[in-house]
């Protein structure tokens, strides 16, 4: 809850939900179980009680070495699922992200839309929670491996898990790349998607939704997203573009 999403979390449904927090410090404002989901047995006393947990924790670097993502994404996540299982959460809400498919950008049309030339495109094919996935550098796969480890939960354990392929969520609240005129996530956006999952009915199982803010460039599918849960990005990184619909560079 101390990291970008939490934080936006926190204060914009603060007041909405009893909130704790598992963190390595303390946070201000909620109750907070010290403790590093690569230890199992230690972050087990935060979960009692609780009916969902939203698993933002994670090493985000594309660069980090093998064992730093080994423990962080995968023991970590699978700590976050066994806790859970453990003290009978009802729901999970899975912090997954857009590299598990980052990697059609190394291909045209969707180079042209992360490198600021859409509108030299025209039109270009959507990519969904159905397509085969295509991840981007051990990160991208780590949360592949998240999305499949949440699967198994749902079906040998009866959790609901929601997955949640988040775009480029900034703390400067807008886009600060090319790139990001097509992947940029607000953060209103990123916690409208969060509470929708956390208010979604009993009957929703599982799955793997993308959240992105309402980009011209966008290249993914935000139909399903809106067809199960009724989100609708209020934000859109197009109203940060300079005039004449180039994509500047802040």
């Amino acid at each position: 809850m101390s990291g970008l999403i939490g934080g936006a979390v926190l204060r914009q449904l603060g007041a909405a939900y009893a909130f704790g927090a598992l963190n390595r410090r303390a946070v201000a404002g909620v109750p907070c179980h010290q403790a590093d989901i690569v230890e199992l047995k230690a972050i087990q006393p935060a979960f009692a009680g609780v009916d969902a947990v939203v698993h933002l924790a994670a090493n985000a670097s594309m660069s980090a070495p093998f064992e730093d993502t080994l423990r962080a994404n995968v023991v970590g996540t699978y700590n976050v699922f066994e806790a859970a299982r453990r003290a009978g959460v009802k729901r999970v809400v899975f912090a997954s992200s857009g590299a598990t498919v980052s990697g059609y950008e190394r291909e045209m049309p969707y180079r042209a839309l992360v490198t600021g030339c859409g509108d030299e495109v025209g039109q270009w094919p959507m990519i969904s929670h159905e397509s085969p996935l295509r991840p981007s550098g051990l990160y991208g796969a780590s949360k592949a491996w998240g999305e499949a480890l949440a699967r198994y939960y749902v079906d040998a354990h009866g959790l609901s898990a929601v997955c949640l392929r988040i775009g480029h969520v900034t703390a400067e609240d807008r886009p600060l790349s090319p790139r990001d005129y097509s992947v940029w996530c607000s953060q209103r956006d990123i916690v409208q998607m969060i509470d929708r999952c956390l208010q979604a009915p009993p009957t929703l199982r599982f799955d793997v939704f993308f959240v992105v803010s309402d980009n011209k460039w966008n290249y993914r599918d935000l139909t399903h997203p809106r067809e199960v849960l009724g989100f609708r990005p209020l934000d859109s990184a197009d109203r940060h573009r300079a005039p004449g619909g180039a994509a500047a560079t802040p």
